[in-house]
């Protein structure tokens, strides 16, 4: 799936039929002609395709010209129009058979969605955030878009999720196609973020482009970053800043604990190494930065510095700095000392807080470490980061009282007029790229914060992430943090609970490798079913987005630990959406889908390859695909492993089925790993050390808690390389050494604490 390549796709009458389409980034445009391929070396590019006069033919630019081939009848010479000066990895070109559905943006730009033939409908939600999109961006830039058209079009066999050529963005059918019947809630939101971000790169990396590959976080840190401001612009209703926390920053924050992690900007010598790079540093680490950056700049100074860079280097290249120095020229403010803290360094500070009332003021004493995953930091020199601390308390908990920036390893600072019985917190909005540990007093009196909603969501999710983390690097003890997700029993937020839910699936995990895996499941019902009750099955009328998204996620959460009500009442509506009695909806055929799998039999597993092989919607199969693992029985495991494979499997999905089996269970995970080793030819063959055989990678290894098994993982690595997935491989072995620490440290005492939790009454309802 690199350079210019064919991608297989079946007619509505189920004959396959190919296209051919390009994916060049980083450096396969070399595949496809003669270039210099690097982003420095631009150039005009004059594009004509010889093709089949009844296939569609697309590149960057519009078609000037389309005449009979001389030789042969059948074919035709299309001729576009000259390009820009661009980089190379930007050149596309795709020839195929495909509908479209096409509009103009308010500033006359003509956008069109191609989708595969017989699915227009399905391209029309794209179509509406493309034209909202663009307008906003020339707004935000004060820059126009610069080509007369801009196309939108789904590839069959696509390895990345879209890449953003310049004019002719190409993506994955699941993150472009929407069908008002059969998508759900959270693929919207992912279209439009995707949406969002590819168009983004049009100003931002398309008319000014990274010098080298060492500045391609600044390119994708900030297309992430733009694509939620865009998001929140086309979709308030969304809330996506408070899931920009728990998607992309604290995704960044557990890789970025590891020793084994790496700076926001790294030199880059062999194309194996630009491979590596496209991971949640470069992504979800610079995007939470460029977030952070924005909040400490202000955002009209921010706009100003943009506008100053886009204009300068338009048509050319720039590195990091040149957009530090047009930020700091914008704001006065010392932005290159500040940012390359951030980006020359890999890591980030814990912040030690603690508190005193002197009369009628709170003196706070401050220090700054970096965190490691593995505890406190032991080494002689600790780097040291200028960060940007906002300090807000009970009086106003959206408003920061206090604003510093700590350039020191110590600081104390005093906070005037705060009473002995008003709590204070750090790092307002969770915008501050750092984790935060607070004396005891401290996070007794945040705490009732939690149960009575007055501390912000964000900030809710922030301070239990935070908790948790430190429980995982043996700083405080886990039961500590099982108590804390206890008082979240009345949180009505859809991203806290997201967050809270994938920690404890975190936990869920490690606690499968001892005798206690049932009492945890015990604790994710206890946790789960009051906010489950509040909700029930059918959305209420007024109900949004957010609550859709909430009902899936507790609901899988309830089923897959086996909740005797959740179970029943998924396998009745199983039982009607497969009769055809009653069709679920899109938002709860995940949650009923894991469910019965996971608690099914031989059965249940034909039904579910039976709905993939029916389903017409790529977004369906891949719902499905993705909770095939969820299956228990070993020769069922041993058949979903095979169908990953199969002809029936898109090549870039095979990866989700892998590690949905890994994630599965204790038994998936053994199975899939021995399963990689056993198919390790065709796989590396497959992804050609492209970045998915990186996550395939992280997917099926990471979950383990022995340390002989990173000896394991290490010394298969050793005789079979895989260059471009050298680091991920790196970091999946400290990550299976610190479960088993974990597991270690803490096991005995979480199982006591969920035994003696059993053994009281419950907890009144409050």
């Amino acid at each position: 799936m690199k350079g210019f390549y064919r991608s297989k796709y079946s007619t509505p009458s189920g004959e396959v039929r190919y296209a051919a389409v390009t994916q060049f980034e980083a450096t396969d445009a070399r595949r496809a002609f003669p270039c210099w391929d690097e982003p420095a070396i631009k150039a005009t590019f004059d594009i004509s395709l010889v093709v089949p006069k009844d296939r569609v033919a697309l590149s960057n630019m519009n078609v000037i010209d389309r005449k009979p081939y001389p030789d042969d009848e059948n074919l035709v010479e299309v001729k576009f129009a000259r390009t820009p000066v661009m980089s190379t990895y930007l050149v596309a070109f795709v020839v195929g058979e495909y509908d479209f559905v096409e509009t103009r943006s308010k500033d006359g730009v003509c956008v069109r969605v191609y989708t595969p033939v017989g699915k227009a409908e399905q391209g029309k939600f794209a179509l509406e955030v493309a034209a909202k999109t663009l307008p906003f961006y020339k707004d935000y830039f004060n820059v126009p878009y610069p080509l007369p058209k801009i196309d939108l079009i789904a590839i069959a066999d696509f390895a990345a999720g879209a890449m953003e050529n310049w004019g002719l963005v190409t993506y994955r059918e699941t993150a472009l196609l929407i069908d008002p019947k059969n998508s759900c809630s959270s693929s919207r939101q992912w279209v439009a973020l995707v949406v969002g971000h590819e168009l983004a790169h049009q100003w931002f990396g398309n008319l000014v482009t990274m010098e080298w590959w060492t500045h391609l976080w600044l390119n994708e840190g900030f297309a992430s970053w733009i694509e939620y401001l865009c998001v929140d612009h086309c979709f308030p209703e969304y809330d996506i800043w408070t899931q920009f926390v728990s998607a992309d920053y604290t995704r960044a924050q557990e890789l970025d604990a590891l020793d084994n992690s790496h700076p926001i900007e790294v030199s880059v010598g062999h194309p194996s190494e630009v491979d590596e790079i496209f991971d949640a540093i470069s992504y979800s680490k610079g995007a939470s930065v460029i977030r952070m950056l924005h909040d400490y700049i202000g955002d009209k100074d921010f706009k100003k510095g943009m506008n100053m860079y886009l204009t300068k280097f338009q048509q050319k290249n720039a590195a990091t700095e040149d957009l530090w120095e047009s930020l700091e020229n914008a704001s006065g403010k010392p932005i290159a000392a500040v940012m390359s803290t951030w980006t020359k360094q890999m890591g980030f500070p814990l912040i030690y807080v603690e508190a005193e009332q002197v009369e009628d003021d709170r003196l706070l004493r401050l220090s700054q470490k970096k965190f490691c995953a593995s505890g406190p930091y032991v080494g002689e020199d600790c780097p040291q980061w200028m960060v940007p601390i906002t300090i807000s308390t009970s009086e106003d908990p959206n408003q920061a009282k206090l604003k510093i920036l700590m350039d020191k390893p110590e600081m104390n600072m005093v906070l005037k007029n705060v009473k002995p019985d008003q709590w204070v917190k750090l790092n307002l909005g969770t915008v501050g790229f750092y984790r935060t540990q607070y004396s005891s007093a401290m996070l007794e009196s945040l705490l009732p914060g939690i149960r009575d909603l007055s501390l912000p969501p964000v900030d809710r999710l922030g301070l239990q992430n935070d908790l948790f983390s430190l429980a995982r690097a043996g700083i405080i003890s886990t039961v500590e943090v099982l108590k804390v997700m206890e008082a979240f029993v009345n949180e009505p937020n859809y991203t806290v609970w997201s967050d809270l839910s994938c920690n404890l699936g975190i936990l869920s995990t490690l606690l499968s490798h001892t005798d206690f895996y049932e009492e945890i499941q015990e604790f994710v019902k206890d946790v789960f079913s009051p906010i489950g009750e509040r909700l029930g099955w059918d959305p209420k009328p007024g109900e949004g987005h957010l609550d859709a998204l909430l009902r899936g996620l507790v609901l899988g959460k309830l089923g897959k630990a086996g909740h005797k009500a959740t179970l029943e009442e998924a396998r009745r509506r199983f039982k009607d959406h497969v009769e055809g009695k009653q069709v679920l909806s899109a938002d709860l055929r995940s949650p009923v889908y894991l469910t019965v799998l996971k608690h099914g039999d031989a059965t249940t597993l034909d039904v579910m390859l039976k709905l993939h092989k029916q389903a017409d919607m790529q977004e369906e199969k891949n719902r499905i695909e993705r909770v095939l693992g969820a299956t228990l029985m070993p020769e069922l495991i041993q058949k979903v492993l095979t169908f990953a494979l199969s002809e029936e499997v898109r090549p870039q999905d095979t990866v989700s089925v892998i590690g949905g089996v890994a994630g599965g269970s204790k038994h998936g995970r053994k199975a899939a790993w021995k399963f990689i080793k056993d198919n390790w030819e065709e796989l590396y063959n497959r992804y050609q050390g492209g970045f998915l055989i990186s996550r395939l990678i992280k997917l099926s290894v990471e979950g383990f808690a022995v340390d002989k098994m990173a000896g394991e993982v290490k010394a298969f690595f050793e005789s079979h390389p895989a260059p471009s997935a050298e680091r991920t491989i790196q970091q999946c072995c400290e990550n299976i050494l610190l479960n088993a620490a974990w597991l270690k440290r803490d096991a005995e005492s979480i199982h006591q604490y969920l035994l003696q939790r059993r053994a009281l009454p419950p907890a009144p309802a409050v």
